[in-house]
């Protein structure tokens, strides 16, 4: 079997820390980038000079969690003072005042010595606008502590430069381990550490576990495939925490060894009758029978853990042998739960019973009936077992014996062999393109999913050369800034919705991938250096984006987790190559 591509080694460098702060400094707008602290839930934002204080919650929407409507500062004649400049650790206004945070759970808004200034906020919409005076003979600074109800306890405090030292020091720490890469990408590097930073959140049921989750913005979670996509970038700077998300992500495998979709701060989501009461609202409208709690439909994501733990593995030297194999055990029975109980016709290859468990629940593969067989799940399939072979041969797991080792990493390469098989029947050598099938019948969508089996490495010479073909074909994938999750040529091509047309950098980092696999290195690197071209054109690490202008998609969050650390990954690898 292939040997993993050379593009996965590890960079030592670390970049100056004030310095890669005020490079992400330049991104911070406070509309596409919050302001906020590792480990808080709180954000702010602007609007126009005035600021909006919210917390961030789960499957809560922005407008549901408004602490503050609206914090505006005035100078000593009462006029309003513009923000001037944002740092990673302070708002400024003009040059006396600045807020900062005040721990985690507190904003902190201080004017210099000698300054005077007036603080204006409006607890919620429609409430009454209150203010304080700050300076002279008020005190220097206010404290805004919020609540978990969003309650807002307002204190005068005279410590406003020890918050702000502290805050400084915090994304100091942080920006200590982001990783140098080429010059002319180190900018975009520094904001993408600055994202994965801002998205760490704490999950106190589970004691002090951090999680990096896609999103203050929308996605406050642990996603089992945004985590594996997370610690492959993080593994760059800080393999401890890339190590946390992995076991996040692992520790709560169902009794069958299904893993959950999400962890999220009131438990996990891994079946349709998980789902939130908005979820199920929406597809009861649709006639879904998925938002039937009487029939529920597990829901988990991807098959890529093995390949995760291989990559954060590669940089983490000081992993505990002991984690590494309760990995590795938890992994093995969740690729046999694919197995055992996601093969749902019967006929050796998983399919997809509900579309959230793809990662991919907005493409057009999905409009007919489920389940669905995809080539893109095959391919994870066969990767996994190729992965856990290797893994299980250098760690091992259970059994412990050595015979037992030898057994299960033949188990797996035959099993790898077998699914392989059953992938390539669903090559459409007429179109040149891998189908989908939904409850058995052939969908016609030609989408990025066709594309995934490149991953495997092991794909016949002439179905890959088909494959990096139609990356080169302007009626299908080779759009201004690739990979267009659906073709330009089907009629399901949509540039701004979701998986139906926009360019995600998780699937064009597996690509990369994939054609270093399939023998293509130098279209590889090609593809890889467009992809973080796309996020500095698009100023900055959205969730997805445009494939003929390059810009953010109308839909896309921004700040996201996902195409921050993998922009990180892919710009090391692309550093290590020049």
């Amino acid at each position: 079997m292939s040997a993993a591509p050379v593009s996965t080694r590890r960079v030592t460098g670390r970049a100056d820390a004030a310095s890669a702060a005020l490079r992400a400094a330049e991104h911070l707008d406070l509309v596409q980038a919050p302001f906020t602290l590792p480990g808080s839930r709180i954000l702010v934002l602007r609007d126009g000079d005035r600021l909006r204080v919210h917390t961030s919650e789960y499957e809560r929407s922005l407008t549901e969690c408004v602490a503050i409507d609206a914090l505006e500062v005035r100078d000593a004649d009462g006029m309003p003072m513009p923000i001037t400049r944002v740092l990673p650790h302070a708002i400024e206004f003009g040059d006396d005042v600045a807020l900062t945070f005040a721990g985690t759970s507190a904003l902190s808004l201080g004017v210099r010595s000698g300054g005077r200034a007036s603080i204006r906020w409006t607890p919620r919409v429609g409430a009454r606008t209150e203010e304080l005076r700050i300076g002279d003979a008020d005190a220097a600074s206010v404290t805004f502590a919020v609540g978990p109800r969003r309650d807002v306890a307002v204190s005068r405090s005279v410590d406003h430069a020890e918050q702000l030292e502290a805050s400084r020091q915090v994304w100091l720490n942080w920006f200590a381990r982001c990783p140098v890469v080429r010059a002319d990408l180190q900018g975009m590097a520094a904001f993408c550490w600055w994202v994965l930073g801002a998205n760490i959140v704490e999950l106190p049921h589970l004691g002090d576990a951090r999680a990096v989750v896609p999103s203050k913005i929308g996605y406050v979670g642990l996603w089992q495939w945004d985590a594996y996509f997370i610690a492959v970038g993080l593994r760059h700077g800080d393999p401890e925490l890339a190590r946390e998300q992995l076991d996040l992500a692992l520790r709560f495998p169902t009794a069958e060894g299904q893993l959950p979709d999400v962890v999220h701060e009131h438990g996990v989501l891994a079946s349709s009758d998980d789902l939130p009461a908005s979820d199920r609202e929406t597809l009861r409208r649709a006639g879904s029978a998925v938002a039937d709690p009487t029939a529920p439909v597990p829901l988990t994501k991807p098959p890529l853990a093995a390949w995760a733990l291989r990559k954060v593995l590669e940089a983490d030297g000081d992993a505990p042998p002991d984690w590494v194999r309760r990995m590795i055990r938890t992994i093995r029975r969740s690729q046999d739960w694919w197995f055992t109980h996601s093969d749902l016709d019967g006929d050796g290859l998983p399919e997809y019973g509900h579309p959230y468990s793809s990662g991919l629940d907005d493409s057009p593969v999905f409009d007919g009936p489920l389940p669905t067989t995809t080539p893109d799940l095959a391919a994870y399939l066969v990767r996994q077992d190729l992965e856990l072979a290797a893994l299980v041969e250098r760690w091992g797991s259970e059994p412990a014996s050595n015979a037992g080792r030898a057994e299960a990493v033949f188990a797996h390469h035959e099993r790898a062999t077998r699914t392989l098989e059953r992938l390539l029947t669903l090559w459409d050598a007429p179109s040149g393109r891998f189908r989908s099938l939904a409850a058995g019948c052939p969908v016609a969508s030609d989408t990025i999913v066709g594309l995934m089996p490149l991953l495997t490495g092991e794909l016949p010479v002439e179905i890959a050369d088909a494959l990096v073909a139609a990356l080169d074909d302007p009626r299908r994938f080779a759009t201004t800034w690739p990979i267009p999750t659906v073709a330009v040529g089907d009629p399901d091509h949509a540039p701004h919705r979701m998986w139906r047309g926009p360019v995600w950098v998780n699937t064009n980092a597996l690509i990369v991938e994939g054609l270093e696999r399939s023998g293509h290195p130098d279209r590889a690197r090609r593809l890889a250096q467009r992809t973080v071209e796309l996020v500095v054109h698009a100023g900055g690490p959205h969730e997805h984006f445009d494939p003929h202008s390059g810009r953010r998609a109308a839909s896309a969050t921004t700040a996201f987790g996902w195409s921050a650390a993998l922009f990180i990954d892919l710009a090391v690898a692309l550093s290590h190559d020049d």
